[in-house]
């Protein structure tokens, strides 16, 4: 059910369509994606863990690719800020669990996101429900900060990107997809939202913060 939910906007876009999915994991949202496409659509897919790039390719893209050679797809196993990819998508699905990130890393993962995304196009995202309350008894105090800040920096999108969220009940968990609205290319619209709430996590030696794919 979540996934016809974090999907549904793509069989509305008449001619071909370009999505892009970010953190596809296993694959529950990109069999629903790959059920929408048709000939002349182009699909690009971005993981950051190998195994899963594999078993994406192994089980969904290579058979897919064999029985419908007029949809482009491309799976880039990179973290999003790095990957080659030119938009503008109509459509971004991201399934990474927010959650568990560093408030600066899932800024700069929106931040990438939105600037691949069409204007007016829709970038849709989720969370589990009820997941920071249920989170925070178990956190130290630092641990809770995190979450408050990603909870004030997901309000913010959703002030400035016309965010709509809808309720997932029969999804085990139950779970909440957000659509935001890509902003107009030549506003400041984007500078703001990034600004609009600060602190972060500390860079590890490496300097950009490191992120595993862990459920939300």
């Amino acid at each position: 059910m979540l996934a016809a939910a974090m999907t549904s906007s793509i069989g509305a876009i008449e001619g071909p369509r370009r999505v892009l999915e970010v953190g596809p994991g296993t694959g529950p949202f990109t069999k629903a994606i790959l059920r929408k496409l048709r000939a002349g659509d182009q699909f690009d897919l971005v993981e950051i863990n190998e195994n899963f790039c594999r078993t994406l390719e192994k089980k969904l893209l290579g058979p897919y690719r064999g029985k419908h050679p007029r949809v482009k797809i491309g799976l880039h196993c990179a973290p999003i800020e790095e990957a080659k990819l030119e938009g503008p998508y109509d459509v971004i699905v991201c399934g990474l669990p927010f959650n568990n990130f560093p408030p600066k890393l899932m800024r700069q993962i929106f931040r990438r996101m939105f600037a691949l995304l069409k204007e007016n196009g829709e970038l849709v995202y989720f969370e589990y429900a009820g997941v920071r309350v249920m989170k925070g008894p178990v956190l130290d105090s630092a641990g809770r900060a995190r979450l408050k800040r990603i909870d004030a920096y997901g309000k913010s999108l959703r002030r400035h990107h016309d965010g709509k969220k809808e309720l997932v009940l029969g999804n085990i968990p139950p779970a909440i997809a957000y659509r935001l609205k890509g902003e107009r290319k030549n506003s400041t619209q984007a500078k703001s939202t990034q600004t609009k709430v600060t602190g972060g996590a500390k860079k590890s030696s490496g300097g950009r913060p490191r992120r595993e794919r862990k459920s939300a």
